[in-house]
């Protein structure tokens, strides 16, 4: 099998950290899926920016016109990166669950039913039950579940289908063109999260028919608090500002205000413009790349986690959602039969410097359906990943399940070494017993 270098540099590449044993390690980032290293384009970006900061919309300084001129340019560049149509609007919003949550509240007010499945990340679960909704459970096959949604969107005028691009659990790519094709038939218009989407595959709203994206700076490796909701502008002028401030308004009296129309209607305050920067300089690097790269890497380094795992057969399993849906973005969720799967993240952190995901990844009723309350282990690969990334896992993996010289405790709800030995930068020496190791993969 071919080996696979990183496709872009990412910040902190060659990071390396304490482990129990022996001397420091090159720290393995296989959680890409919470949060993905800054691109270094767009550290560098940032950086640049920096010296022309200032107030923007609101100055009358040469530095507030830049940082106008740059904040509605990464406005622009984020509506272009899912090939957003003319007349759309791009809220700059902190993250997918906020940008989630503002759609909700526009939804709420022009008083619409939401459809959605049971298998979505809280952010794309939780916004919608305060209102007009109905979870639909998804079955063993694709097929089977989008003939549930179509029955289910059959049954009653629906505003609003929702539905995550590709899982945040076990990585399956939901095939798009079935669920454009079952909103228009029932006349409801599409939301995409596209949290784990966007950083691995193209998106073109215009193109495929979808209403509405969101999606996270910090899952498209430009983690500066920023992320999106791009669409349709009626919903979201309709809707009463989903922030009172400054900013939103063309004029306020003293009982009354007239709100501006969106994006601005939606983001009082100042805006997080190094974030919108920082975004919109990631939607530009991740779009020159060539067309399918992104996926073949995923894939590449897919199969040699596959092909490493063979080997340990049923002591480790591999979960899916449904049986008929191959194409995966760069995740995998894990479980061992034999371990509780936060303390095998926690000895693949202190003793071998790989860093993985454990627990139920903000999909609760997905994940408890699936691996059951003990959650899972997840791998998640990005840009910066490489065939060495994976080869260390693996490495780390059959070590903890065939060796374990160190003892582990639980310190509030999180396990760690017994005596951990670590320093964290900027601290002192961690004591054993004084609480969880700086490495610890959170629960």
């Amino acid at each position: 099998m071919s080996q696979q270098d990183p496709l872009l540099p990412v910040v902190g590449a060659g990071l390396v950290v304490p482990v129990l044993d022996g001397p420091d390690r090159r720290y393995v980032n296989l959680d890409c899926a919470a949060t993905a290293p800054a691109l270094v384009s767009v550290a560098e970006r940032v950086v640049a920016a920096l010296p022309y900061y200032g107030s923007v919309h609101r100055g009358g300084g040469y530095p507030s016109l830049v940082t106008s001129m740059a904040y509605e340019a990464a406005r622009a560049q984020i509506g272009d990166f899912v090939g957003a149509r003319d007349d759309d609007v791009v809220v700059v919003t902190r993250h997918t669950t906020d940008a989630l949550n503002l759609l909700a509240h526009a939804v709420a007010a022009v008083d619409g039913h939401v459809v959605l499945l049971d298998i979505e990340h809280h952010a794309n679960l939780l916004p919608w039950r305060n209102g007009k909704h109905t979870c639909v459970p998804a079955a063993a096959t694709w097929a089977q579940t989008r003939d549930r949604l179509a029955d289910t969107l059959a049954a009653r005028p629906t505003a609003l289908l929702t539905i995550a691009g590709a899982s945040n659990v076990t990585g399956e790519v939901i095939p798009l063109d079935d669920v454009v094709a079952l909103a228009r038939r029932f006349g409801a218009r599409l939301a995409v999260d596209a949290a784990q989407l966007a950083p691995h595959r193209r998106i073109d709203m215009s193109e495929q028919g979808i209403d509405y994206v969101a999606f996270s700076g910090h899952k498209l490796y430009a983690p500066y608090g920023a992320g999106a909701l791009v669409g349709r502008r009626d919903w979201l002028d309709a809707a009463d500002p989903y922030l009172y401030g400054g900013g939103t308004v063309e004029s306020v009296g003293d009982d009354d205000a007239v709100f501006a129309p969106a994006p601005q209607r939606h983001e009082g305050g100042t805006p997080n413009v190094l974030g919108a920067i920082a975004l919109g300089a990631a939607c530009d690097a991740v779009s020159e790349l060539p067309e399918g790269a992104i996926a073949r890497h995923d894939a590449a380094l897919l199969a040699r986690l596959a092909d490493g795992l063979a080997p340990l057969g049923d002591r480790v399993r591999v979960h899916s959602i449904f049986t008929d849906l191959p194409d995966r973005v760069g995740i995998a969720c894990l479980t061992i039969p034999a371990a509780d799967p936060a303390l095998i993240a926690a000895i693949l952190s202190a003793e071998h410097a790989v860093g993985v995901r454990s627990g139920s990844f903000c999909a609760h009723p997905l994940v408890r359906r699936l691996v059951g309350p003990g959650g899972g282990l997840r791998v998640s690969v990005g840009l910066g990943s490489s065939t060495s990334d994976i080869d260390a896992l693996l490495a780390g993996l059959v070590r903890a399940l065939t060796s374990q010289p160190h003892r582990y405790h639980r310190v509030r709800g999180q396990w760690a070494p017994v005596a951990d030995t670590r320093r964290a930068p900027g601290l002192g020496l961690l004591e054993p017993g004084a609480g969880a190791s700086p490495c610890v993969a959170v629960v």
